[in-house]
């Protein structure tokens, strides 16, 4: 009997192991392990783990995007997209990054993440061990993105000492003729660091020494900038050509499920469209209208979020440093607080960011991320956890009351 079992126990083909040992974007592990925790307790969880606007989208935008639909646009774009957008992109590009920027360089993709990819698949070969420098902590679909498309992620460590920047002589020496993209993003994910210009200069220096290395500028939360102007290393003498200008829809203007991102670059925009053609054949049509009516129609509602996200950033920093344990940095941009939990975790009992993480939540009925959600951990440098300040200002008001309450509880 055993043996028939044995024989009716159907064979799999075997698997990819690039596939099998894809990493993922920890905040969605997250989300659905705060939703079973919040079902099961019946209690509400003070959600900081994912960066996603509260506000809905816009009600302009939301319109443009039902006409196009009541207008019939609702079959396939050319895969570059419409020549609506890509000149409205291309025009935001020349506005706000101080350069001339063409409706042909622009591609709009589903989302920006796919263009993380299609700018490895496009400047490294695969399995010939070319590099690609990337933040570390940073977005994690880099390293995934590069491991799966066989090149090798070399982390550029943003130590909390430099206020979460990476050392500029370590880009130096990280540098070498296997280089083949360095990754920046600014303002950052998960730590809110924001590159001077100044800093971007030095950067620039040395990359003009490597002529084959390519440059992906991150520039999704440009418009999400408190103290300081922001810089775009595109911007600067020689870069535009070899820098790719990534930016999207999704944070600026809380368009986060409307899935549209894009890229510009003159030499490549016509690559990542044939690879738009072999993936999603073209962005979500009715999303690209709406789009175009968020870059070209009123700026008054994502200029008035940005000036909410300051004061929600200013309270929950400062909320942060008055718990016990706990020290945090003011982040320049985005909608990230990361906060120093070292001595927190000893307090607590925790015995890394990991393991606090999951205290807080299964103790507190509060959600983040950790650090190693985000990469390795940084040496030397403590214990840290990521909040989006992205939720209500009554959510991280009762978020910090109850972190401070379950840490005091420890102490007593």
């Amino acid at each position: 009997m055993a043996k028939e079992e044995k024989m009716k126990t159907p064979k799999i083909p075997p698997i990819a192991k690039r596939i099998t040992e894809l990493k993922t974007e920890n905040a969605f592990v997250v989300g659905v392990e705060t939703a079973a925790w919040e079902a099961k307790s019946g209690k509400k969880v003070m959600k900081f783990y994912i960066g996603q606007p509260d506000k809905e989208t816009p009600v302009n935008i939301q319109r443009a995007g039902v006409t196009a639909t009541y207008n019939g646009k609702t079959g396939y774009t050319p895969s570059a997209g419409i020549y609506e957008l890509r000149k409205a992109v291309a025009d935001y590009l020349t506005r706000t990054r101080g350069i001339l920027v063409l409706w042909e360089d622009v591609v709009v993709g589903g989302g920006a993440k796919p263009f993380i990819g299609y700018a490895i698949i496009c400047t490294t070969e695969y399995g010939k061990g070319h590099e690609i420098l990337c933040p570390n902590p940073g977005f994690p679909i880099y390293e995934s993105q590069a491991l799966l498309h066989g090149a090798i992620p070399i982390p550029l460590m943003l130590y909390e000492k430099n206020n979460f920047n990476f050392d500029i002589d370590d880009l130096g020496r990280k540098m070498n003729k296997k280089t083949r993209l360095v990754i920046l993003n600014s303002p950052g994910n998960p730590t809110g660091g924001v590159l001077s210009k100044e800093e971007l200069k030095a950067i620039a220096e040395i990359l003009r020494k490597w002529p084959k290395a390519w440059i992906f500028s991150d520039e999704v939360y440009s418009r999400i900038v408190y103290d300081a102007e922001f810089s775009s290393i595109a911007s600067l003498p020689g870069m535009q050509d070899r820098t790719i200008i990534l930016d999207g829809a999704s944070k600026t203007y809380a368009m986060t499920g409307w899935r549209i991102g894009y890229a510009a670059n003159k030499h490549l925009a016509k690559h990542f469209g044939t690879l738009v053609t072999n993936t999603d054949s073209c962005a979500n049509h009715m999303a690209q209208w709406a789009t175009v009516e968020a870059l070209n129609g009123s700026q008054d509602i994502p200029e008035e979020r940005v000036r909410i996200f300051k004061e929600r950033r200013d309270v929950i920093v400062d909320l942060l440093n008055k718990i016990p344990g706990v020290t945090c940095l003011v982040p320049g941009g985005a909608f990230y607080a990361y906060p120093n939990v070292t001595d927190a975790c000893k307090i607590v009992g925790a015995t890394n960011s990991e393991d606090f993480r999951k205290k807080l939540l299964y103790e507190a009925w509060v959600s983040v991320t950790a650090d190693t959600h985000f990469g390795p951990q940084v040496p030397n440098d403590g214990e840290h956890v990521r909040f989006s300040y992205a939720a209500s200002m009554e959510d991280i008001i009762e978020g910090m009351s109850r972190m401070k309450a379950w840490i005091e509880s420890y102490k007593k």
